[in-house]
């Protein structure tokens, strides 16, 4: 039977997750993961690559560190067998790359046995990634033309070490040791008997690619007591040799304006993608917490009452992307035809929203960059005057009373429409799970309903008493203002109410 054969008893997927930063997961990787029915993952596997596992999947923690497992070796080989004999598309999901001291063979050996059928693919190793993102070169033409790849933590139930330090110590090149961090001292004993100068530099790079990332560096005969002293602990990768030299100058990864920060995100789960990967970018590590959800309002008839009525409005006003997409897509479904919209003056609050008008190919005749109900009336006063003018507002079913008000006290006509409703976002899984039991150092908020369901689920003020280092982020006024209703002031406040000026906001605080 062909290992990559599809068969009626399902098939799993060894699949490597990389190191711990998601934008080392491979194309594949995520392709399985989008259409997995049962992810079995392990404890070294980041929060953001757990983010990309369907909502409808089963998701099985099999986290191991040290002698601690969370479900047996044995016990774990038979559920993978088991689930794929159910017909199910299983990735075993596993840090790093699956064959590199991942233990990835022998669960590949226990399914060729049972005749289940499974895949390989490969993942980023940390041997490679960790002193990467240190600004550390394994090999180098001025250094070294070849590296070791050695495990410093061997299976407990042996008698005595396979590894000949003396002998590794002997052959030139760059060594790196993963799982060494407990047996550091013997380690560097052996490889000074072997002959290694204790002058040689040494590196640990802990929580590689990740925004925990630390990076100590020490000599041969020292390092040991270095990193007993500061409790350096695992998970590590121990670089030893004289690429090790190069660091101060190719260390690109701390010098990222948000390097070491984690940002929570709180956006809807189709939205934060784009935040995300400004955040990432910048050298921030990202925890998705979805706290809302994009849902037609209830009732929708005003809605659609509007849409059909809409040849009898002078303006229609957006003041958020979502309001933008939810009326259109109900507009489209009644008018195939664009022109049907007629002559109506249309204001947007901010770019963003802006943005999302032109790409239906209609200009924005106003565009207030700030979502305050002063503002956008001043902004459609300088173009015309409101008096007599009819007006469709297309919100959120919960919205700001003040504008409707500022506009009918200058003489408008005001139908405030609801066009989409926002409700809680179920948050559970690994980033919230990560959140409240090692925080973040920043969470963001892009709007007021971001607030008030992160709040229902996390309770917000006891969250940053838990962590009293986390640092509020808001978009705008209006966000403030729910954050003020739980007696909070947030840390930064964007000056320009957008993404962008959300991003510019915290890299001007970090900096």
């Amino acid at each position: 039977m062909s290992a990559v054969s599809r068969t009626a008893n399902g098939i799993v997927y060894l699949v490597g997750a990389g190191p711990g930063d998601p934008g080392l997961l491979t194309v594949r990787a995520s392709e399985l993961l989008s259409r997995a029915e049962v992810v079995v993952y392990d404890a070294l596997v980041s929060a953001g690559v757990l983010a990309r596992i369907p909502t409808t999947a089963e998701r099985i923690y099999a986290g191991k560190r040290s002698r601690e497992h969370a479900i047996p070796q044995a016990d774990l080989n038979r559920l993978l067998v088991e689930k794929a004999r159910a017909g199910k598309r299983v990735v075993r999901l596993k840090g790093g790359d699956p064959y590199v001291f991942g233990r990835g063979g022998e669960e590949a050996q226990v399914l060729a046995e049972a005749e289940v059928p499974f895949e390989v693919v490969p993942g980023v190793s940390s041997v490679v990634a960790a002193p990467a993102y240190a600004g550390i070169p394994l090999t180098h033409r001025d250094h070294c033309s070849a590296f070791q790849v050695i495990t410093g933590h061997e299976d407990p139930e042996k008698p005595e070490t396979a590894v000949d330090w003396g002998a590794i110590a002997r052959v030139p090149g760059t060594k790196v040791i993963l799982m060494g961090v407990e047996h550091l001292s013997s380690i560097t004993a052996g490889l000074l008997a072997g002959g290694l100068a204790p002058t040689t530099p040494v590196a640990l790079v802990r929580w590689g690619t990740t925004a925990r990332q630390e990076t100590l560096v020490s000599e041969l005969d020292k390092v040991a007591a270095v990193v007993a002293r500061k409790g350096f602990a695992a998970p590590s990768v121990i670089v030893v040799g004289e690429v090790v030299r190069l660091r101060d100058q190719l260390d690109w990864w701390s010098r990222r304006p948000l390097a070491g920060q984690r940002i929570a995100v709180t956006r809807t789960r189709e939205q934060a993608g784009e935040l995300s990967g400004r955040f990432a970018e910048l050298g921030g590590e990202v925890l998705e917490v979805p706290t809302i959800r994009i849902e037609p309002p209830d009732p929708i008839q005003p809605l659609l009452e509007a849409v059909i009525g809409i040849g009898e409005y002078d303006w229609l006003v957006f003041t958020s992307p979502n309001g933008v997409t939810a009326f259109f897509d109900t507009f489209s479904k009644a008018f195939p035809d664009m022109r049907a919209i007629g002559n109506v003056r249309i204001a947007a609050v901010g770019p963003a929203t802006a943005a999302k008008v032109k790409e239906r190919q209609l200009n924005v005749d106003v565009m207030p960059e700030r979502y305050v109900a002063a503002a956008i009336v001043k902004a459609i006063q300088e173009h015309e005057t409101v008096e007599n003018l009819r007006f469709l507002l297309l919100r959120a079913e919960v919205a700001n009373p003040d504008l409707p008000k500022a506009l009918e006290e200058l003489g408008g006509i005001v139908d405030d429409v609801a066009c989409y409703k926002t409700v809680p976002e179920p948050i559970e899984g690994s980033a919230g799970e990560m959140l409240l039991e090692e925080g973040a150092d920043w969470i963001t908020f892009t709007s007021s309903s971001t607030v008030e369901n992160f709040h229902r689920r996390f309770d917000l003020p006891a969250l940053l008493r838990k962590f009293p280092t986390m640092r509020t982020a808001s978009i705008g006024p209006e966000t403030t203002k729910a954050l003020q209703v739980l007696g909070l002031e947030p840390t930064v406040q964007a000056k320009t109410h957008n993404l962008d000026g959300l991003v510019e906001a915290l890299v001007r605080k970090c900096a």
